[in-house]
């Protein structure tokens, strides 16, 4: 098939780049993804409630190096999505395009040898404060000003775990106890899991808790990436990006915060591998019915809370994360070097 032979032609040369700062692609890679026609595949009848075969697609912003972290602010209409290695925040207005809204956003405060990334994921807390995971100064953070007055300045939510300074914060999502649950990997630091900056010994899964204390849940996986929680909280979803292992996981979470009964979600191994599907599992969106759509091989997947695949949206490119508009009429994706919106229903 034409798209699986376009998608196999790229798989070698972006597969490793998926979740780090993309800056070098060459003409011929960037023309070929220009030349794919994004597209939905629909498996289960179940996915059309959300999602047509023939949904529009949509690149709204260009230019970038490698897009991440989106966040839709309801009361002001407008989604705010991070450049890493521009080490800038971009905001995107239906209607006006996008426009530069922070610089300094996440490498502001470096030590000696520190890679130069910006922020990753975004969110917005319930006082309305924009909060960071911070590559380059690795740590969580809070912008210490008004939404609408944007500044470089930051309060540290956490940076260190006993002492040794974290890896490079990547994903969280917020629990409604007000605790914050995120991903540590090591696809911040230059040198990835060899870099002689890393301080801890494993790649962390973290809560900070509704008193502000950092607790360390889980230091099992190499590459954890992408969070997110099932609807009625009690189910923590994270995805790996793992070449060898492509996989999500989920977690029973108990009434103390604390998690469980990790388990096998969906093994997207055969995605990679034999249908060379570009990619890996990264960010995620709840949709109000529980549904997931999750980023990885190929573009992003519409995925069940018991982890059945319902549908694929093909990008052509490596996508890397994507949020909802309050409506959930627009599902947008950070990918590469742009942003893109899919319509649904």
């Amino acid at each position: 098939m034409k798209k699986i032979k376009i998608l196999t032609l790229l798989s070698s040369s972006l597969l490793l780049a998926s979740c780090a700062s993309v800056k070098d692609e060459s003409h011929q890679i960037s023309t070929a993804q220009e030349a794919f026609k994004p597209s939905v595949t629909i498996f289960e009848a179940e996915a059309e409630k959300y999602l047509s075969p023939n949904a529009k697609i949509e690149t709204l912003a260009s230019g970038h190096i490698w897009t991440e972290g989106p966040v839709w602010v309801p009361d002001a209409g407008y989604l705010l999505y991070s450049d890493i290695p521009n080490n800038k925040i971009m905001k995107f207005q239906p209607g006006k395009g996008a426009e530069l809204y922070l610089n300094k956003s996440g490498a502001t405060g470096l030590f000696e040898g520190d890679h130069d990334q910006g922020s990753n994921a975004l969110l917005i807390n319930s006082k309305g404060q924009l909060v960071l995971l911070q590559q380059g100064d690795r740590r969580v953070a809070i912008m210490d000003s008004d939404l609408d007055k944007p500044k470089s300045k930051f309060i540290t939510l956490a940076g260190n775990l006993n002492g040794k300074r974290l890896n490079s914060p990547n994903d969280a999502v917020y629990h409604s106890d007000g605790s914050l649950y995120f991903t540590d990997p090591a696809y911040g630091l230059k040198e990835r899991l060899n870099d002689p900056r890393k301080e801890l010994a494993f790649q962390g899964l973290f809560r900070i808790n509704p008193a502000g204390k950092l607790e360390l849940l889980d230091d099992s996986i190499n590459f954890p990436n992408g969070i997110a929680l099932s609807k009625d909280e009690k189910t923590l979803y994270v995805a790996v990006s793992d070449e060898e292992f492509p996989r999500w996981l989920a977690y029973q979470v108990e009434s103390d915060g604390s998690i469980s009964n990790k388990r096998l979600l969906i093994d997207a191994t055969d995605d990679v591998k034999v249908k060379g599907e570009i990619g890996m599992p990264d960010g995620m969106a709840l949709h109000s019915s529980g549904n997931l759509f999750a980023t990885g091989p190929g573009g992003v997947w519409l995925i069940t809370p018991e982890g059945k695949v319902l549908a694929k949206i093909y990008t052509g490119k490596l996508t890397a994360n994507c949020t909802l508009s309050a409506d959930e009429k627009t599902l947008y994706l950070t990918a590469h070097d742009t942003l893109m919106s899919v319509a649904l229903k």
